[in-house]
């Protein structure tokens, strides 16, 4: 059998910790635990460390951080400085983000 054409990309996808869609890896934000313990924002997620992604939704975000969710996945606890952090970036996201406004 012969095929023709090109092969489709690959695209990688990863699950949101709060409200366990899959989506492709660009559409969420990872929020990295670095190895010297410190919790930080991750836009192009390259950042060494263990990471979590979460959409670009306050609901997610809310989820997330109200239960332990975040904490579990990045297995470390969460200051209150750097959770205070967390809480103004998705303040900052939009409530609700459609469909279309995410596939380009």
């Amino acid at each position: 059998m012969i095929r023709s054409g090109k092969r489709p990309k690959h695209v990688p996808q990863r699950t949101c910790i709060a409200c366990r869609e899959k989506r492709p890896k660009w559409e969420l934000v990872r929020v990295v635990r670095t190895p010297q313990g410190g919790l930080e924002i991750d836009p192009r997620g390259k950042k060494a460390g263990r990471g979590a992604y979460l959409c670009r939704r306050q609901e997610c975000w809310e989820n997330g951080l109200k239960g332990k969710r975040l904490q579990h996945a990045l297995r470390s606890e969460i200051a209150s400085e750097q959770r205070a952090e967390l809480t103004a970036y998705s303040k900052a996201l939009p409530k609700l983000v459609e469909e279309r406004e995410i596939s380009h």
